[in-house]
């Protein structure tokens, strides 16, 4: 039923969609005011020597007036051209009628009236104003050749019964123009202004990401000094063991080799999330499931977990359907909060890895039972660089929001009553793609 409720309804909108331009509604309302008016004053009876074939002229009246939106229609740059020529066959119509039907007698003289008023709208008051000149030159022309004569008074009150209307609507007609002009003038403005604005947003994020970089490099060299500077005197330390090797110093260099394998890991780790950071990959959207995400990411550290005494839970709501995610890039995300969630239980606790389906969003949650998060970290807790670890970079929060927000979600955080904090990345059911 709603179906073909919907496909009655198109014809209407295509009508409408075509009478959108005002040129096109100007001719519509111009033939509705002249053959409507025809047909209308043909109800006054004629005297029987001016009687006239009004069913036909009618049909054709309308018939033309078609044409003219027909041509309207199909050549719109022309439309002043044809409504001029229009207007100039509608005033030899009504004085054809006029000399037809009685002259200074015939009722038809009355269509000057909507004749004039409706093309000083389109052409404005002072064309309004001449035409109104013209239809008592043509009133008093076809008095003329049809008497009886009309007396100048009578001509002079047509004209000012035509002209004063028409030069009131043109009048109107030309400030709504105007008004117009200037609306269209404003919104190119601010069309180019918010060009500009977009622009220079374009400039200021790349400014922005320029500035994060230098920062990036100066904390690169900042941190990765230390490592070096590690690795480099446990090297010069090996080198002095292996000249003169024995059991004692021999068990010294395994101590010495791991602790450059630790320095060279940690500068590694280091590495990858300021890269992760700096160049932080385009998404790749696919229907994945974020249950079987956070299940298998429980999985991956549980082994690290127990090594550490620690407990690791997974509570995944099984309604949550299939999404649109980048498995990997999600996964980092996550992982990065577990990885804060592992480092706040230094000894003994549990870790909650957790979805939910909460109406339009699904929410994935880490939970921790440490200590939660300090009163004075709180507002520095997504910043940049900003880290309470010894070697953290202060990047893994910020990568996490970034990925949510790349997902169209948001990460927000609660410490949980008693102890622990929780972290929560929601993501909107359906993905809102960049193009819609």
């Amino acid at each position: 039923m709603i179906g073909a409720t919907s496909a009655e309804r198109k014809p209407w909108h295509a009508i409408f969609r075509l009478l959108e331009r005002d040129e096109r509604a100007f001719a519509v309302l111009l033939a509705v005011v002249m053959v409507g008016g025809v047909a209308t004053l043909g109800l006054v009876p004629l005297r029987p020597r001016h009687r006239i074939d009004l069913y036909h002229l009618v049909i054709w009246f309308a018939a033309y007036k078609v044409g003219v939106f027909a041509l309207v229609t199909v050549n719109p740059r022309a439309t002043g051209t044809y409504f001029a020529g229009a207007l100039g066959i509608d005033m030899l119509l009504v004085f054809a009628l006029l000399a037809m039907t009685g002259g200074g007698d015939s009722p038809f003289v009355n269509l000057f009236f909507p004749l004039v008023a409706v093309n000083a709208y389109y052409f404005g008051r002072w064309i309004g104003l001449l035409l109104t000149a013209v239809a008592g030159l043509l009133y008093w022309t076809a008095a003329w050749l049809a008497p009886p004569e009309a007396a100048w008074t009578a001509v002079v009150i047509l004209m000012g019964l035509v002209g004063l209307p028409a030069f009131a609507l043109g009048h109107v007609a030309d400030r709504e123009r105007r008004s117009r002009a200037e609306v269209e003038r404003l919104n190119e403005e601010l069309k180019g202004t918010l060009s500009q604005l977009q622009e220079a947003q374009q400039e200021l994020v790349v400014a922005e990401r320029m500035a994060t970089v230098g920062r990036l490099s100066l904390r690169i060299a900042h941190e990765v000094r230390n490592p070096i500077s590690a690795i480099e005197l446990n090297a010069a330390m090996l080198e002095d063991i292996v000249r003169d090797p024995s059991d004692e110093q021999m068990k010294e260099a395994l101590g010495l080799v791991a602790a450059i394998r630790d320095q060279v890991t940690a500068l590694d780790a280091l590495t990858e999330e300021y890269l992760a950071f700096a160049r932080f990959p385009r998404p790749h959207f696919e229907e994945e499931s974020v249950n079987h995400l956070a299940q298998e990411l429980a999985d991956f550290i549980r082994p690290v977990a127990t090594r550490q005494g620690l407990t690791v839970r997974v509570e995944v709501d099984p309604t949550v359907p299939m999404m649109e995610i980048d498995r990997g890039l999600l996964r980092q995300a996550v992982l990065n909060l577990v990885k804060n969630g592992l480092e706040a239980l230094s000894s003994g606790g549990e870790l909650t890895i957790g979805s939910r389906l909460e109406g339009e969003s699904v929410e994935i949650s880490v939970s921790d039972t440490g200590g939660g998060i300090a009163a004075e970290v709180e507002p520095r807790l997504f910043e940049q660089f900003f880290t309470t670890k010894p070697q953290g970079t202060g990047l893994g929060l910020s990568i996490t929001r970034q990925i949510a927000e790349e997902h169209g979600g948001e990460i927000r955080w609660a410490n949980r009553a008693g102890h622990g904090a929780t972290f929560t990345i929601r993501l909107p059911l359906k993905r809102v793609r960049a193009n819609a």
